[in-house]
């Protein structure tokens, strides 16, 4: 009989408590302490993410019945409703975002060789933007209309894995392509996004800064066709054209060529029209680019469906911001463990396993069925695939 630590703490063991107290230093998080500490804040609603509960009460009550657990948790302070909203009031959301990324630093290295389905050694980035709709009423500071508050995630994500590398979360009212000021350019990557951001201002800084972007032309763009390129009729490009802005005042915000790649999608039946400034891949492998951008959608969805992101346990934004990120966290923290543990399994069942096992106190490798596996974490694994969930 195994008399050992409840599995909720050994998936705690995989989170690196110097760099969680490194954040909380940075922004004096437990400068007004009273006894209950950003990271007794962190493990409940943490706990909450991995359980599905609903409101700081729900918590409340479920921490309470395993009282005599809450120490092996590694929760030092008395569980409290009014606690965890004092805690959500008080403790700045920044340092639940630096840990976000400091998780998210650990976590893309174990995914960097996983295969795009394409050959292509470069790093590609989605980037898109996901909505959440809120009560005006309760968040008046997220309004978004006359009768609607929201808020918006945007999120850059690493299409290997797939694992957010940068996400901002801004009221509703914010346009897609504002988000393009706040993203360094890393040079030889690929940025693939939706015609939302179009911006050839904007798009001329990747382009100077190295990297390559991959994006829709959206109608009424007047271009200049300057060269021509052989295509294969049979992989669904119909052309590929070296191509200019026609007015010389939309010359000035992007005066470099581009290549604009018309595509008949058969399956759906549509035309699509691609703009990169990337001339050196064959136009087809383009066309698959812009198809990955679908991971970033599946991974919105996936939070949405299970992850505590749409319903909220406070209403300031400091709240808001709190549970997004820790909730964040939770995903990539399951990422790493999946890759640590060498788990076959999705995401998905990994998280209906703990929650149901996280007070059991059976190793975390027979919980998942797998006694006799031992950790990995440099070796490359299945890929984590969100189409499997």
């Amino acid at each position: 009989m195994h008399l050992g630590r409840i599995v909720f703490a050994q998936l705690i063991d995989h989170i690196p408590a110097y760099e969680f107290h490194k954040c909380v230093e940075r922004y004096g998080g437990n400068f007004k302490f009273r006894g209950f500490s950003c990271l007794d804040q962190f493990l409940c609603l943490a706990f909450a993410q991995l359980t599905y509960r609903e409101s700081l009460r729900d918590i409340e009550a479920c921490l309470r019945s395993v009282d005599g657990k809450l120490y092996h948790m590694g929760i030092r302070g008395r569980v409290s409703r009014s606690t965890l909203a004092d805690a959500n009031e008080a403790h700045p959301w920044r340092i639940f975002a630096d840990f976000a990324q400091v998780l998210i630093n650990i976590a893309r290295p174990m995914y960097a060789s996983e295969s795009l389905g394409f050959d292509l050694d470069n790093t590609v980035y989605a980037l898109d933007s996901t909505t959440i709709d809120l009560g005006l009423s309760v968040f008046p500071w997220a309004r978004f209309r006359a009768r609607k508050a929201a808020i918006k995630l945007h999120t850059l994500l690493d299409v290997r894995g797939p694992i957010p590398t940068c996400i901002e979360v801004s009221d509703g009212k914010l346009h897609d392509v504002n988000i393009l000021d706040s993203i360094v350019p890393e040079a030889d990557s690929f940025y693939v996004m939706d015609r939302a951001y179009v911006d050839f201002a904007r798009l001329h800084i990747f382009h100077a800064g190295g990297a390559f972007f991959v994006t829709r032309a959206k109608r009424g763009i007047r271009l200049r066709r300057r060269y021509s390129h052989s295509v294969d009729a049979a992989t669904g490009v119909r052309s590929d054209h070296t191509v200019l802005l026609a007015s010389a005042a939309s010359r000035k915000n992007y005066p470099d060529p581009f290549r604009r790649i018309h595509f008949y999608d058969e399956e759906q039946q549509r035309h699509l029209k691609f703009l990169t400034n990337n001339f050196d891949l064959p136009a087809i492998t383009i066309c698959h680019l812009y198809k990955s951008r679908w991971q970033v959608e599946l991974f919105f969805k996936w939070i949405k469906q299970h992850l505590r992101i749409k319903a909220f346990y406070g209403y300031t934004e400091n709240a808001v911001k709190t549970q997004v990120w820790i909730a964040v966290s939770v995903y990539v923290l399951v990422a790493i463990l999946r890759k640590r543990l060498a788990l076959e399994a999705s995401l998905h069942e990994i998280l209906q396993v703990l929650s149901l096992t996280l007070f059991e106190k059976v190793p975390i490798l027979q919980a998942f069925g797998r006694v006799h596996s031992q950790e990995k974490s440099d070796a490359i694994f299945n890929q984590l695939n969100l189409l499997d969930l």
